[in-house]
């Protein structure tokens, strides 16, 4: 039986507006109860942030965190939406996810708090409503990576686990993980309505959204093209940040990209090692549809399938709403490009612009492929001017290029000191290796979360470039295995 309690001493001050929008856009839904909830993970710096007690929660913060006592103020619901699936569309919805609200911060922010393997819900289909315990903490391993980065993100507030037994290959202990996002609208909302719902409906989605995400943009025009513009925009720079850390999120279907720009949904996602456009880490992306060098292209058809959502909103007349979308859609490319390249020049320290700049960077990149050398290690080599532990050292292509970078570095006019430490800033020293993320999650496994712990610490100081950082920097032994990740968040 779930209980409903004040939650005062909690600090909760939850909200939920979504409910104020048509019932066809959620299902109220309460968590499935749980047999013994245990707290594995809580998220103190967030929680604190929240303005949530974190005291209170470390004493009764499993209960919480599991459905077994919905906090007061919490309207519990599950979301509709639909996506492009690997191209192909198709009805979803929250099948394991449960909003509880929106809690609304002492600084007057406004954050979905949402359990994640809480139960069975409407849109479940034939699934059983739970996750398991490996993939959740994977989840909140690489989300506050990504929040270490700098890279906009949902995070993770707390995992618990469940007490029950979840079925999938094998038995696995089950878990629920408590996600915080600036909100859950994805293009996947848009679609749903778009194909199921009215026009007034449409409106009322795009209005909303418009009011908790971009109410700031001119609405003395068409307020419909300033949103796809925001988008566009705030989508175009998080890709952007992806490849500029080797980050492969693995399933970028229409219903895992967020309207507000934040990454969402960590399945099968993982951090590129060697460098090559054409990684894929999914195990059931076959086709490398969503390969890391596809990673724009994605981006700008998603986009392109939002814009579509929208077209009854965009102009009276279809010929010119059309129009009007594909204008702004090829804004995408630009965006990306310019956030891109400038995000490769401070990776080399360069502080102004030359016309042959992004030859020179491609030529980088270029070898890098060729040789089969570590991204992330190759530009911390270069920042710390120390290229003889790369296999590019001895190669007479590097030397030349190398040497050209010296000459380029020259040309400005800010000094080495300030270009080192535009690199420093730029090129972390680590990032969540493949490895040692499943060595974390192998002990965990096994009742040991010190190595995890210890782990999460250092990835959310990724610049800090320290002596304590350098066993995170080593590669994993070769192996003829690829290494391959699987949808289970």
């Amino acid at each position: 039986m779930i209980e409903r309690k004040s939650g005062m001493e909690v600090g909760w001050n939850l909200d939920n507006s979504y409910t104020h929008l048509p019932q066809l856009f959620f299902t109220n839904t309460n968590p499935t109860p749980v047999p013994s909830p245990k707290s594995i993970v809580l998220n103190c710096p967030l929680a604190k942030s929240l303005g949530l007690n974190t005291e209170a929660l470390e004493n009764n913060g499993a209960s919480i965190f599991a459905g077994n006592e919905i906090p007061k103020g919490a309207s519990p619901l599950a979301q509709a939406y639909a996506g492009h699936q690997f191209g192909h569309f198709t009805m979803l919805g929250d099948g394991r996810a449960i909003l509880l609200g929106e809690q609304i911060t002492p600084d007057g922010k406004r954050f979905d708090i949402q359990l994640k393997g809480s139960g069975r819900t409407p849109y479940s289909r034939r699934g059983d409503g739970r996750a398991a315990l490996g993939p959740m903490l994977r989840e909140y391993i690489i989300s506050e990576a990504m929040y270490g980065l700098g890279i906009p993100t949902t995070r993770s507030l707390a995992v618990v686990t469940t007490g029950d037994t979840i079925i999938r290959e094998t038995e696995l202990p089950g878990a629920i993980l408590t996600r915080v996002a600036s909100s859950h609208i994805r293009v996947g909302t848009f679609e749903y309505i778009s194909q199921w719902g009215s026009i007034d409906e449409l409106k009322a989605l795009a209005d909303y959204t418009i009011k908790r995400h971009f109410s700031d943009i001119d609405t003395d025009g068409n307020p419909y093209i300033s949103l796809l513009k925001e988008v566009i925009k705030r989508q175009a720079i998080l890709i952007a940040k992806w490849q500029l850390v080797g980050f492969v999120h693995g399933v970028m279907n229409t219903d895992n990209i967020a309207i507000s720009g934040e990454t969402i949904d960590y399945g099968p996602c993982a951090f590129m090692d060697t460098y090559d456009p054409k990684t894929v880490f999914s195990s059931i992306d076959r086709q490398g549809r969503y390969a890391y060098g596809n990673q724009p292209s994605i981006a700008a058809w998603n986009l392109a399938r939002f814009a579509e959502t929208l077209l009854p909103l965009l102009h009276d007349d279809e010929k010119k709403a059309i129009k009007l979308a594909q204008d702004t859609i090829l804004e995408f490319h630009d965006i990306y490009h310019c956030n891109w390249i400038n995000g490769m020049r401070r990776k080399l320290g360069l502080f102004n612009e030359e016309p042959e700049d992004e030859k020179f960077i491609k030529e980088l990149l270029s070898m890098m492929d060729k040789y089969k050398v570590d991204y992330t290690n190759t530009f911390r080599a270069l920042t710390f001017d120390n290229t003889k532990d790369t296999p590019l050292h001895d190669k007479e292509e590097f030397s030349k290029w190398y040497k050209q970078w010296k000459s380029r570095l020259e040309k400005q006019k800010e000094t080495k000191d300030s270009s080192h430490e535009l690199m420093r800033n730029s090129n972390p020293s680590i990032i969540p290796r493949n490895h040692r993320v499943e060595e974390a999650l192998e002990s965990a496994g096994k009742g040991d979360y010190s190595v995890m712990n210890k782990f999460v610490k250092v990835l959310l100081r990724p610049y800090a470039h320290s002596s304590k950082q350098n066993e995170y920097t080593k590669l994993p032994p070769p192996s003829d295995i690829p290494y391959r990740t699987f949808c289970g968040t």
